[in-house]
């Protein structure tokens, strides 16, 4: 059990609209909120359940009635500072919150039954997340509070998430207010650093401040009751509790009782000790993560001792992680890669500055690679589920592996034999050790020697194209080469004909004898003859000029084309507009940039007759010859911005783009509803987690039926494409699997109708 004070992402006022409630579920972890008065007095608590029940139960779904409406009234509750056993004892299966009340019913806190992370300003300490990396600069600042400004500056460049104080009241914390001389010179030397190189309080807000301009979050370790109070009363979002006040259990229990989330480092103690703290912390309902950490300075490899980690997990069975004190950052990596969840490692600018804390720290461009390091580990070590495909192994699997091939022409109904059978690469149909399951299978469809077997041929069900029903313009995507093979088969819409830079070069009366019923879209290459890849913002004049060029000549293709669609007025033309990177994300100035740089070449190119639609883009994508990090018409605000400064519309990748969601914690219903008024054109496809793009269908971590809600409402009649990741295997067989679920998913269901209203 956690006791939480930090209620403001699971409150709302009672006369607050459901949808505003609705929005804070969604962000918060809990799916759940607590409804107050203006006084603050409990009035209910809704749920996710809550609001199920009562959309099925009213005949019009009014997102703006007040939450009362929908509250349960009905909750259990406590009172601030009953035994957390009396507290321990209301849960239930059922009840996994428990609202504490003062003697007047006002909420001042929330149980939580089970520990689910840290949360410390708005990052979170769990299992799942990446770790939280704490720049300690301490006293490093050397009691100048434009050094500290500095190095807090340093710190979000390298890539920490927290830039971490000390602070301490002198007069309170030591013996004649620290000004003994002492026989320890230790302790002399170190007592006259802290009198010369302290910040004073209103120094130290300022620091704090500046930490959150630069979007870290600002933490501190009060050393002394009197400091602990100046950062309380500040409203600092959590307390770091030094390695030498683990045993100090006034200052701890003073500190847990401000509700702020604690890190509790363990150096300098034995475990029971240790255990004695982190009962306290228990007792009081304190949230908290513990660190390993040995406080010598420096650390001698042979003391950090990280196997001790296993054992703070299960004596605190909270989020661990490790403050190290070594020389270098090798063991923070280690430690990574042992489920630490938070690192702290001292940070200053020049290593030669008087002060001990500097000689044990790292200078920002080792903190920035310290990061970098850390975060290419907890990448690699996945999740431990079972083995998958990933997306890179799916492209080298279709040109490495082999195939079954039929090895002779077979008609629909012969019996398959052993005889029959070839191996053969590429690896696009089914592996050559499904054999077994193929043999004593009537086939389905007539084939020609070579022709590659599918997972429906031993199902013995070919999938077809048929008529399909949606409430707006549909198609396909196709190749010049497969256009009379698909087109002839169905009654899509439209065709989005999907570029090869070689297919610039050909005739298009080679494979279009007559016009055609369908509309026209076009999807320009990416990739170009030597390896070029499009890119209209890189600094890269030469190569720029080269990207345009090319987008000059889809664009005249285009022109071409248009002579056998003439239902299409002004066809689009769907690029991939440029901005990856290899090592990492741009920063925001720099995407502002290369906005900028895309709109002017699109000014170069001569487009009429034709739109251009910048795809919107994955976090990671998968160009020719690796993985890269993209940095443009991912985020939808700065799409959206794009689009209304340049008088543009966009293809929105449902893929891609919830892809980018899932990496970066956005909001995808919010995403679909931002972008959606600005596109024109739609690819409708499945992903999962962060990588994992053109997924079938309902296989990935997309909803269809939410989804079609929300097109229906902020992207009225927008035509689409199922883009499917080898769609066009087996006669397009992905392609109808997707249409048909999608029929399903998006037929009218009357709640979806009403919401969209």
């Amino acid at each position: 059990m956690i006791i939480d004070r930090h209620l403001g992402p699971h409150v709302v006022y009672h006369e607050d609209a459901i949808q505003h409630a609705l929005q804070k579920m969604n962000r918060n972890t809990k799916r759940m909120v607590f409804c107050i008065s203006e006084s603050g007095v409990l009035d209910g608590i809704v749920t996710d359940g809550d609001f199920r029940r009562w959309v099925v139960n009213v005949e019009d779904i009014d997102l703006q009635r007040p939450v009362r409406d929908i509250a349960n009234h009905r909750f259990t509750s406590a009172r601030i500072g009953d035994e957390p056993a009396r507290i321990e004892a209301l849960f239930s299966p059922k009840i996994t919150s428990i609202p504490l009340l003062d003697a007047s019913g006002r909420l001042v806190a929330i149980a939580w039954r089970e520990n689910d992370g840290l949360r410390i300003g708005n990052r979170v300490i769990r299992e799942d997340k990446p770790a939280f990396l704490i720049a300690e600069i301490g006293n490093n600042h050397n009691g100048s509070l434009d050094l500290a400004k500095r190095l807090i500056d340093e710190a979000a460049r390298a890539g920490a998430d927290c830039a971490k104080f000390q602070l301490r009241d002198m007069a309170s914390l030591y013996t004649q207010g620290g000004n003994a001389v002492s026989e320890d010179l230790g302790a002399e030397y170190t007592l006259d650093l802290l009198r010369r190189f302290q910040l004073t309080p209103d120094e130290m807000f300022a620091a704090l401040d500046h930490t959150r301009a630069c979007g870290l979050v600002p933490l501190c370790t009060p050393w002394d009751l009197v400091s602990l109070k100046r950062l309380n009363e500040y409203g600092l979002e959590g307390f770091k509790i030094a390695s030498a006040d683990l045993t100090n259990h006034e200052l701890v229990r003073a500190a847990a009782r401000t509700g702020r989330p604690l890190i509790v480092s363990t150096g300098m103690s034995v475990e029971h000790e240790i255990r004695e703290t982190v009962g306290l912390l228990r007792s009081e309902g304190a949230a908290f993560a513990l660190l390993q950490c040995n406080s010598t300075y420096p650390t001698p490899m042979q003391d950090v001792n990280l196997a001790y980690m296993n054992r703070l997990k299960e004596i605190g069975g909270v989020p661990i992680g490790y403050s190290g004190h070594e020389r270098g950052y090798e063991v923070c990596i280690a430690a990574i890669a042992r489920g630490a969840k938070v690192i702290e490692k001292h940070f200053t600018l020049d290593r030669n500055m008087e002060g001990n804390d500097h000689r044990v720290s790292l200078l920002p461009d080792e903190f920035e690679a310290m990061v970098k390091a850390i975060r290419n580990v907890e990448l690699a070590m996945g999740t431990g589920d079972k083995r998958e495909i990933s997306q890179g192994e799916r492209l080298n699997r279709e040109v490495l592996a082999k195939s079954l091939v039929a090895a002779r022409d077979l008609r629909a109904g012969d019996i398959i034999t052993s005889d029959m059978l070839e191996i053969r690469s590429p690896g696009r149909g089914l592996q050559p050790s499904r054999t077994a399951e193929l043999v004593g299978v009537a086939a389905c469809r007539d084939m020609k020697a070579g022709d590659l077997f599918f997972e429906t041929d031993i199902a013995g069900e070919c999938v077809r194209a048929r008529d399909y029903a949606f409430d707006r313009p549909w198609g396909i995507p196709i190749r010049y080469h497969d256009f009379a093979t698909l087109a002839a088969t169905t009654s899509a819409d439209l065709v989005e004909i999907h570029f090869s830079y070689r297919d610039l070069d050909l005739n298009p009366a080679d494979y279009f004898q007559a016009a055609t019923k369908f509309q026209l879209v076009v999807h320009s290459p990416e990739l170009f003859a030597g390896d070029h890849i499009m890119d209209l913002s890189t600094d890269d004049e030469a190569y720029r000029q080269r990207s345009i060029a090319e987008l000059q000549r889809v664009i005249d293709r285009t022109r071409e084309l248009k002579r056998f669609f003439p239902a299409t007025e002004r066809p689009p033309i769907i690029i991939n507009a440029g901005g990856f990177t290899a090592d990492q994300f741009m920063p925001q100035a720099e995407r502002a940039r290369r906005y900028d740089r895309i709109a002017d070449a699109l000014k170069q190119v001569n487009a009429e007759g034709v739109e251009i639609l910048p795809q919107t883009m994955p976090p990671f994508p998968w160009h020719f010859g690796g993985q890269r990090f993209h940095n443009l018409f991912m985020a939808a605000d700065e799409t959206v911005a794009f689009c209304k400064r340049h008088g543009m519309r966009v293809c929105l990748d449902i893929s891609h783009s919830r892809l980018a969601c899932n990496h970066f914690g956005w909001s995808w219903r919010d995403f679909v509803r931002e972008l959606g008024p600005f596109t024109a054109h739609l690819h409708v496809v499945d992903a999962k987690g962060t990588h994992d793009e053109g997924l079938q269908i309902s296989d990935g971590d997309i909803d269809f039926e939410a989804l079609g809600a929300d097109l229906a409402r902020w992207a009225p009649g927008v035509g689409f494409i199922p883009e499917i990741w080898q769609g066009h295997k087996n006669q397009g067989e992905g392609f109808w699997v997707a249409l048909d679920r999608l029929e399903k998913a998006w037929s009218v269901q009357p709640w979806a109708e009403r919401l969209a209203a």
